[in-house]
């Protein structure tokens, strides 16, 4: 660890003012009230055409809405097709399905006909909110995962309530250890079960039952059809325990007919994402066996439809992601994400992997059509994401399909993105970027901020990154990094903050500080620091282990171990942290959390946490406002309405984030006030 030195700091009042003014050469906040999203491009089976969700601002109700466009396989013809999203073809091509708002209220199914004519029927009118849909190979019916609700029944003698009496509801009985979840939040009690309902409409039928957890937080079983329709093969933990077993997944098997299921992968493990083979013989996977790791990464697996023959076909020590079969049967397509790329990648079954694309950027593999084309969507670092085209089986450039965001960025200059990797404590090398404010200059001294990706098992990547443009616009130096714990470069890199969370990432932090330091373009004096989630973890834990930020802006933090466990909706995650439970060994949990040391902050904090937030809960933001007040460390919190964890899902708290961080930073330097000098092009200088 670094020691902590004193620098003075400058006590501020806690009224700041924004700092932004509107521009026509500069990414301003204005900006993202025009900006668009796609995602979830699928390829029609003769590959022909193109499905995909296009999102934009509504500006009036202060959300995303979305809708399903379409457009020839080369890009053309790209028109609106129906509000919705998350299409899927039907084998034959002659329908798609989505999701949209339905009768009698919310998220529904419906099915659209590919002809002429365009006809369209709601196919569910369900209660509960379907997902991850799909179509039979014969194109008759569609399986969707959906909670069933049960209760826990508790009969007291209570006396019957006069007519007309306005009782007080009765309590909400929790009896799980997982009871709530974020971005939805108590939730009722039940399990996530497989459903089937006739492709015209009718009534869903219940495919799966009984106690079942999923291999995801929050989601259904991820699943497969085999190619006679008999079979539906998922991911999940059946067995009655499987609330206190969130590392474990198995696969299994289920007769779409009778409803029997057997087991198909039972070797302990996290394993899931079932896809079947084109000759329904086998099954790829991703995965990797039992440990108490707080990390370790997949690997693409086999086994055969009976259960036997269960191997890996990778050894990448990376995570892919992606999973389709290759439309010959020959073996496996997928994305892998790698030291801040993501890249396609095939696995043989009778070996011969390879790398099938390559490049600096963000590419996903979202379908594939019969004669090897597949679409998903490309980002770099100067580059949204947009839908693009590529041939599997051909080398030849990935063809851009759409260019969403072309009308807001005409005639924007952008900061330019540099790669660096450094030395960290141990010898350790460290991959980080700077984003350099459009018309960088050298020779002269810009402020800094560093911001720290979440997690902690996570990875800043060489995507487009609206808030960090907007910062370079503003005039800053950005640095990112993948400090020790961070994906893409291994389990052992991974597991670097192993029981110790956090620890060297914060020796591969400052290192990294150090190194755009020594480039000689940083003013020191006006240095600052934030993050979200894991980055709020670490941007509480840096201000108390160092003095060299003028100011920070932790976001949904964790500083209590402790009460964290008894807070968020993911206690188990919590506990997977630490040795044994704060009751055994107090001291661990006291040891890494940034509360044992908000003695030592003298930085000015900015605290940004949703009202509802229930993954890193506003008491955690509470606790650490209320020691650094009695500490009188200048600090504000901010509480976002209509937010659960993070603070811009909302795309007007997206540009408060935005405005609250910079004009913070704007009002603190070390040693004195901030100047209104700096060397970068930028709507008002900070």
């Amino acid at each position: 660890m670094r020691s902590i030195f004193l620098a003075g700091l400058l006590v501020v009042p806690c009224v700041v003012t924004a700092q932004e003014t509107a521009s026509d050469t500069l990414l301003t906040v204005n900006h993202y009230l025009d900006w668009e999203q796609v995602s979830d491009p699928q390829v029609s089976p003769n590959g022909l055409q193109i499905v995909y969700t296009r999102r934009w601002v509504n500006k009036i109700e202060d959300r995303w809405d979305s809708a399903l466009w379409i457009m020839n396989a080369d890009g053309s013809k790209n028109r609106f097709l129906v509000k919705g999203s998350n299409t899927r073809w039907s084998p034959d091509g002659t329908r798609i399905a989505y999701f949209a708002d339905g009768e009698p209220k919310g998220t529904q199914i419906f099915v659209r006909w590919m002809d002429a004519e365009g006809a369209t029927s709601q196919v569910t009118r369900v209660t509960e909110t379907p997902s991850n849909l799909s179509w039979s190979p014969d194109g008759a019916s569609l399986a969707f995962t959906m909670l069933m609700k049960s209760e826990t029944p508790w009969k007291i003698s209570m006396p019957a309530a006069p007519e007309g009496a306005k009782w007080t509801p009765a309590p909400r009985i929790v009896d799980r250890l997982h009871y709530r979840r974020d971005r939805i939040g108590y939730v009722e009690q039940g399990t996530t079960q497989l459903f089937l309902v006739p492709a015209e409409g009718g009534t869903p039928r219940q495919l799966t039952s009984g106690e079942y957890s999923t291999s995801e937080l929050g989601s259904g079983p991820n699943y497969d059809w085999t190619p006679d329709g008999r079979t539906i093969v998922f991911d999940g933990l059946r067995d009655a325990d499987a609330d206190y077993r969130y590392r474990e997944s198995y696969l299994y098997a289920v007769d779409v007919k009778g409803g029997a299921i057997r087991p198909l992968v039972t070797k302990k493990g996290g394993w899931s994402n079932p896809t079947v083979s084109p000759d329904g013989r086998t099954v790829a996977f991703t995965g990797h066996d039992y440990g108490t790791q707080s990390y370790r990464a997949d690997e693409v697996w086999v086994v055969g439809i009976d259960g036997g023959g269960m191997r890996a076909l990778t050894t990448y020590d990376r995570d892919p992601g992606g999973l389709r079969w290759s439309p010959d049967g020959n073996g496996v397509f997928f994305a892998l994400a790698e030291q801040g790329t993501s890249n396609v990648y095939f696995a043989g079954l009778h070996g011969g992997n390879r790398r099938v694309t390559d490049g600096v950027q963000m590419l996903s593999l979202a379908s594939v059509s019969r004669d090897f084309n597949a679409v998903g969507t490309r980002t770099d670092p100067g580059d949204p994401p947009d839908v693009v085209r590529f041939n599997l089986k051909r080398a030849q450039p990935i063809a851009r399909l759409t260019n969403v965001n072309a009308d807001v960025l005409e005639g924007i200059k952008l900061g330019t993105v540099e790669q660096i990797w450094y030395a960290s404590t141990g010898g350790t090398r460290v991959e980080g970027w700077i984003v350099k404010p459009p018309g960088f200059d050298a020779r002269k001294k810009y402020p800094l901020i560093m911001e720290i990706h979440g997690g902690p098992h996570g990875m800043y990547n060489v995507g487009f990154s609206y808030q960090l443009q907007n910062f370079a616009a503003n005039g800053y130096v950005v640095l990112y990094t993948n400090p020790r714990g961070s994906t893409g470069y291994g389990s052992t890199f991974g597991n670097a903050i192993e029981r110790a969370y956090p620890s060297v990432d914060y020796d591969d932090l400052m290192a990294g500080v150090d190194t755009v330091i020594g480039r000689g373009y940083v003013d020191t004096q006006r240095m600052y620091v934030g993050g979200c989630s894991g980055g709020g973890v670490l941007s509480s834990w840096v201000i108390g282990h160092t003095t060299r930020f003028a100011a920070a802006a932790v976001r949904c933090p964790v500083i209590d171990w402790m009460s964290m466990a008894g807070e968020t909706d993911v206690p188990l995650f919590t506990y997977g942290f630490f040795d044994a439970p704060f009751w055994e060994k107090p001291e661990q949990w006291i040891k890494q959390s940034s509360l044992a040391y908000v003695g030592n902050v003298k930085t000015p904090t900015l605290l940004m946490t949703g009202e509802l937030d229930l993954r890193t809960p506003m008491p955690q933001t509470e606790e650490y406002y209320s020691a650094l007040k009695m500490l009188k460390v200048p600090v504000v919190m901010l509480r976002f309405n209509g937010e659960y964890h993070g603070t811009s899902s909302k795309p007007s708290n997206f540009l408060r984030t935005q405005l609250y961080m910079m004009s913070w930073y704007q009002k603190h330097r070390l040693g004195g006030e901030t100047t209104t000098s700096t060397g970068g092009d930028a709507p008002r200088q900070p």
